[in-house]
Formats: structure tokens, C-alpha cells, sequence
């Protein structure tokens, strides 16, 4: 069994983030968001894996490199344009070959991984399994309509949703996708959609069962999502030193604070993840906050919100929170008159002033 990763997303809802970085690669709990995905399917004992890239290839290529540190083995498929998710199936044709696969969204995190649905996969033997959960907003994802356990249809982005059961980015399938893809047409977004491809394969009489997931999900392609994401996997850790606390400081719950970090004079509360060569120095770090590594946080309050790595935070008067803070940041109160706030920032940012 194989496994196909998508990566080729432009992750135009994080941006300027994503102007310079892949969405992948963002970590979550300190850990990139595509590297998560890897692991599940590791787990799952698929260690033959695709990765579809896109404008960002070259770093996804640079942070995932040939795979042998998860003891996997990588193939990258690139991808001209995203052109949908069909379309990834369909160019990653002759690296799948016969064999069955999952395909995984590479922006996605689910509790407890994959193993399970990978088991039922290869138990039951259907031509495809997808995945599905409840959700509030079904009109912003592919849903299904069952009756009595079967799938009846599939429609992508309904403005008129007849279910509340959208289809998580994980789906099993085997070689008869390949059809499926090759006949569907592109649909009104000029794409090839995997729920028109799921369709045929309905309509064709093949066999198609459903997996209605109970434990979270989380598409990170949204702030909120991301920081959710965040806090429910900083949730699962326990406390780890390996840093440098001195005695003025408190460390609270569940904190993890990586090998390099200096802690001085400071309040942090977990849970929360400090991460390796980082300062700080007379500040709080609240419940469910990230620092990648390399940061300093000097005389300011964060909490609930992700820091990525090589930023400076110092002498802000208000707490940050919600926030996702993009690498090589700076923001510190300025001392310049007259008085004024002054910003330099990238497009689609969004900023909260107090």
C-alpha cells in the first residue's frame, strides 16, 4: 500500500504567512503541520510515499528531504497549478501504479492518526473508503448525503447542504480511481473534483463506504483552526525541562521548554511550548502558546497564539493573544516622537490596535 501527501496549496487563507512559506510547514506544537501527516502514515505501516508539491516545493523538499528520518522512502510529484484534487490522483498515476493508497491532505491533523482506517481499509475491501465528521459549516467542504449507512451522493461546497457531513481530508482508495478521475470534467472552479471522482464511482456501482470519524479533526488552513489545532495537541504533552529556569521564574502545568532556552524572571503556564535557543526575560507566557526557536520575549505577555522562529517581541504594554506571528518578526514598542503606531505589512494582514 502507498500513500499520497498534498502539499501544493497555495494557503491563501493564512495569508502574508504563506507569501514565503508553505502552509505545511507551519508548526503546530512546535512541529511542522505536514510532518504530523508523515508520521500518521508511518504509523499506519505505508512507508512508500508521494508528495505532491507545488510553488513551494523546494521547501518542502529541503524540510522532508528523501524521508529516511521517519524511515520512509519520498517521491515528489510536482504539480503545474493547483488544479484540484482528482488532478493530484491523476499525475501521481504512475508512481501509485495498481497498488491501493490513502491520500492525505497535507494542512490536515487527526486525532489518533490514520492506523484505523487503514485496518478497516484492508478488512472490508471496498473500492473506496472516505472519511467523514459533523461539522457547523458544511457549505465549506465536500458532503455527503447517506441513507441508512450508504453514501448516496457527493457534492463539493453545497450552497444548500441536505447534511452536515463533510469529508476530511483523508481517503482511502484503490486502482479504479484512476477511471474515475480520467472521465470526471473540470467543474465551474476549473477543477478536477475528488467528489465528482467519488461520484462516478458511485454511479458506476462500485463500492464505496463511508467512516464517520468521532474524535477531532482539524483543517489548519484557517487561523482559528490552526490555533485550535495548537491547543489540542499541547493538551497531550507533559511537563519537560531541558532549558535553563532560574529561581525568580514559575513554571506551571504542563510546559515544555527545549534544550538552549533561558527563562528569566518569568511566569509560563501551561500547557505551552518554548522552543530551543529562546528567550525570555521578564514576561508571561499564557496557556496554549508555541515559540518556534531562536525568539526573544522581553517584558511582554503572549498567550493562546503561535510564534514561529527568529522573532522579537519586547516592551509591548497589552497581552498578545489569538495570534499567529509569522519567522523573523519584530514588534516592540517604539520609542521614536512624535508618538504614532508605524507598521510595515505585508498583504491580507490583519491587525487588532488597543
Amino acid at each position: 500500500m502507498k500513500a499520497l501527501i498534498l502539499s501544493g496549496g497555495a494557503g491563501t487563507r493564512l495569508r502574508p504567512i504563506t507569501h514565503t512559506s508553505a502552509k505545511q510547514l507551519i508548526p503546530i506544537a512546535n512541529k511542522p503541520i505536514l510532518f504530523y501527516g508523515i508520521e500518521f502514515i508511518r504509523d499506519a505501516g505505508i512507508t512508500d510515499i508521494g508528495i505532491i508539491v507545488g510553488e513551494t516545493k523546494e521547501e518542502i523538499k529541503d524540510a522532508v528531504s528523501d524521508g529516511s528520518k521517519w524511515g520512509i522512502k519520498v517521491t515528489y510529484i510536482e504539480q503545474d497549478a493547483p488544479l484540484g484534487l482528482a488532478h493530484a490522483v491523476k499525475i501521481s498515476q504512475d508512481f501509485i501504479r495498481e497498488e491501493p493508497f490513502v491520500m492525505f491532505l497535507g494542512d490536515n491533523i487527526i486525532k489518533g492518526g490514520i492506523k484505523t482506517f487503514v485496518e478497516r481499509f484492508k478488512s472490508d475491501q471496498p473500492n473506496a473508503l472516505i472519511l467523514l465528521t459533523e461539522v457547523e459549516n458544511p457549505q465549506q467542504f465536500g458532503v455527503a448525503e447517506l441513507n441508512n449507512g450508504k453514501i448516496l451522493r457527493l457534492i463539493e461546497k453545497p450552497k444548500d447542504p441536505k447534511s452536515n457531513l463533510a469529508l476530511v481530508g483523508v481517503y482511502l482508495f484503490d486502482k479504479n480511481i484512476f477511471e474515475a478521475v480520467n472521465k470526471i470534467s473540470p467543474s465551474r472552479r476549473n477543477e478536477l473534483e475528488i467528489t465528482d471522482a467519488i461520484q462516478y464511482l458511485l454511479e458506476q456501482d462500485y463500492t464505496v463506504n463511508p467512516y464517520i470519524i468521532t474524535g477531532w479533526w482539524k483543517d489548519t488552513g484557517r487561523l482559528e483552526d490552526m490555533l485550535d489545532a495548537n491547543r489540542l495537541i499541547l493538551d497531550t504533552r507533559e511537563q519537560q525541562i531541558n532549558g535553563f529556569v532560574d529561581n525568580d521564574s514559575k513554571i506551571i502545568g504542563k510546559v515544555v521548554i527545549e534544550e538552549g532556552t533561558i527563562i528569566k524572571n518569568s511566569t509560563i503556564r501551561g500547557p505551552s511550548i518554548i522552543g530551543r535557543d529562546t528567550q525570555v526575560i521578564n514576561s508571561y507566557i499564557g496557556p496554549y502558546t508555541s515559540i518556534y526557536f531562536g525568539t526573544k520575549i522581553i517584558n511582554s505577555e503572549i498567550e493562546h497564539s503561535i510564534v514561529l522562529e527568529n522573532c522579537i517581541i519586547s516592551d509591548i504594554s497589552f497581552r498578545i493573544e489569538d495570534s499567529l506571528i509569522g519567522k523573523n518578526v519584530t514588534v516592540v514598542k517604539s520609542l521614536a516622537k512624535p508618538k504614532a503606531y508605524r507598521f510595515m505589512l505585508g498583504d491580507y494582514s490583519n491587525v487588532g490596535i488597543l
